[in-house]
């Protein structure tokens, strides 16, 4: 047998004759009856010693050294499965998933999640920007990565989020430059004369903010055309091709909005075209999707719209009115707009949009803001001078 040299003063820390390596070890109690034993290695004592006390400082930290080292991919695929997936909308975890497989994986899927380290992060950070993507896009991949991190620290699988440590590259918001109310107006006849079918849709989206997945999730139910209200209750999304109903985005999204009779009209007309179009297309009509009352905006057969096409059909509008092409979600930024514009309140802006804090409201309308402090400053004025 060969014999073990002690390293002085080093009680777990000894040297094995047969090959000359240092060895040391500490105790991690009892594993399903069996004494369990984390132990290193070192071609020096003092490079034993050295992880030998890292493993020290890991155990005090709260790490569970009993767990079995697993990759950083091991360990994102079983949180996107058992974290991610049951608490978020599926539109989100697919857009983790996607974000994991495509970049975070491929960068450091291999590494080790205990060795995970800031380096690799930032590599990961810098080869996606080589590649040309958007800064956001990158703060994103960072964003999923420090929140899948940070479990891993509550679950004591690693003792520091090395992903809070990297530097995300930097980003300029672009400020909003939506329609103006004259814009918006003309936009709403131009589709009137080329695209009538899209008409409705346009101008609940410029008279009401709602977003996108709001205005394709809308149903007859949640809507009260005697009274000119809506309820926002549920968003309809496409996640790997197939639709689905999910909860609104945060929990101020979920609310009740007054109409604008402009609004209230568009919608009479968009029921009176869908009761002709559900009579013309008979067989072919859908009623898949005809609970709560049936979709408000739907295909001539009944199916829910596509977002994309939307999309197109709004630039071919803009085109023809000489104005940049924008997307349907820029409709939202016009209305939240012409009333910052029209001096409502940024509270009730934040309300009417579903914002969760008014801070999003004020920075993505910062432009507007300078024009509101300076209306408040004139009302001050002629205040003092009539009292």
């Amino acid at each position: 047998m060969a014999t073990k040299k002690r390293g002085q003063n080093e009680g777990g820390l000894y040297q094995r004759e047969s090959d000359g390596r240092w060895v040391g070890a500490i105790d991690l109690g009892y594993v399903d009856g069996k004494r369990k034993r984390k132990t290193v290695y070192g071609k020096t004592q003092a490079e034993a010693l050295g992880k030998l006390r890292q493993l020290e400082r890991e155990r005090d930290a709260g790490l569970d050294l009993r767990v079995k080292g697993q990759t950083t991919e091991a360990f994102l695929k079983t949180w996107l499965a058992d974290t991610v997936s049951p608490s978020v909308r599926p539109k989100t975890a697919h857009s983790y998933a996607q974000m994991a497989r495509l970049h975070i994986v491929p960068a450091v899927g291999k590494v080790r999640l205990d060795q995970l380290n800031a380096q690799h992060v930032q590599t990961m950070m810098s080869t996606m920007t080589a590649a040309g993507l958007a800064p956001r896009t990158v703060q994103y991949a960072r964003a999923i990565l420090r929140k899948a991190l940070a479990d891993a620290m509550r679950w004591g699988l690693v003792t520091r989020n090395t992903a809070a440590l990297a530097t995300p590259p930097r980003s300029v918001r672009r400020p909003v430059k939506p329609l103006t109310a004259s814009e918006a107006a003309q936009l709403i006849e131009c589709a009137t004369e080329h695209e009538p079918r899209l008409e409705p849709l346009i101008t609940v989206a410029l008279m009401t903010g709602l977003r996108m997945g709001e205005l394709a999730g809308l149903t007859w139910g949640s809507v009260d055309l005697a009274r000119g209200t809506l309820k926002v209750e549920r968003t309809l999304q496409r996640v790997g091709g197939v639709w689905n109903y999910t909860e609104p985005k945060t929990r101020r999204s979920a609310r009740s909005l007054a109409l604008p009779t402009r609004a209230v009209e568009a919608l009479r007309r968009q029921q009176d075209r869908q009761r002709f179009e559900e009579v013309e297309a008979t067989a072919r009509w859908s009623t898949t999707w005809d609970e709560h009352g049936g979709l408000v905006f739907r295909t001539p057969r009944g199916t829910p719209i596509e977002p994309s096409n939307l999309n197109g059909r709004l630039h071919k509008l803009l085109d023809k009115m000489g104005l940049p092409r924008q997307g349907m979600h820029s409709l939202r930024h016009a209305c939240a707009s012409m009333m910052v514009a029209q001096g409502i309140p940024l509270r009730s802006v934040m309300e009417q949009l579903g914002h969760s804090q008014i801070s999003l409201t004020a920075d993505t309308y910062t432009h507007l803001v300078p024009t509101m402090l300076r209306d408040n400053a004139n009302a001050l004025d002629q205040a003092m001078t009539t009292a």
